[in-house]
């Protein structure tokens, strides 16, 4: 049976499919507004990541002992350099093969990443937020308008579940009680997390909260209420992806 985080992924990987497909040869070396990374840039970093999980759910032991040996910096890749149309159907080819891996992938198992060990959903649902917010990144840099989806709700949920590892990864205690949620969806429906509180919330558009966990846009920047010193605490630095500390964009430079 398919995992619907699975076929999110896939509906996600097609409408960026589509989209890069409208991007003409000589725009793939523009600096998009991510820390002016070029779309080939971006694309690239999507596919990097995408064979790493393919090997992460595949061979978990074996992708242990190479994050940790590339984590010491001894293990050197020399991966083909392709840009434009040739980098897009690479990715395309092999994000067929991600989804693959996982739909057949056992639910239960633990995959290793390099934060903490995800589920199988847990890693769709990853594979979806990174694919959603660098296209994001394409989508600012063009001034196209994406149409959300209902879909965007796994990236909220990664979202809320990683309150405390934002507070965590920067070596901050994590603040207590983690605020209620409450999220209006692209078709309409309320969604919500955590208890309810009107002391400690965040509501509004759930594409809003998932451009600001994601850090593609500054909270400043966003249809969002944010009530209560937990939740405006946390809101500023909110961070869903693993890896270092970073801190989102500059009040207004993403906004549009």
């Amino acid at each position: 049976m398919t995992l619907q985080q699975v076929a999110d992924l896939r509906a996600e990987g097609a409408e960026l499919d589509a989209f890069l497909g409208t991007i003409s040869e000589d725009q793939w070396s523009r600096e998009t507004p991510f820390k002016g990374r070029t779309i080939d840039w971006v694309v690239q970093h999507l596919h990097d990541a995408d064979r790493w999980t393919v090997h992460s759910v595949t061979d978990p032991d074996g992708f242990r002992a190479w994050r940790d040996a590339r984590m010491r910096g001894d293990a050197l890749e020399t991966p083909e350099v392709l840009h434009g149309r040739a980098l897009h159907a690479r990715w395309r080819s092999y994000f067929g093969q991600l989804c693959d891996a996982l739909e057949a992938a056992d639910p239960d198992l633990r995959a290793p990443w390099f934060g903490p060990d995800m589920g199988v959903r847990m890693m769709a649902t990853a594979r979806q937020m990174e694919t959603w917010a660098h296209g994001q990144d394409i989508y600012d840099l063009l001034h196209v308008q994406r149409q959300p989806a209902d879909r965007i709700r796994n990236i909220c949920h990664i979202g809320v579940r990683t309150f405390g590892w934002t507070f965590a990864n920067r070596k901050l205690p994590v603040p207590e009680p983690a605020p209620y949620v409450r999220l209006d969806a692209p078709s309409g429906a309320v969604w919500e997390w955590n208890a309810p509180s009107e002391e400690e919330y965040v509501s509004g558009s759930a594409v809003e909260f998932a451009h600001v966990v994601t850090q593609g846009r500054n909270v400043a920047d966003c249809d969002l209420t944010v009530v209560g010193p937990v939740a405006n605490s946390w809101m500023p630095i909110a961070q869903c992806f693993a890896g270092p500390p970073e801190q989102p964009p500059a009040p207004g430079h993403r906004a549009w």
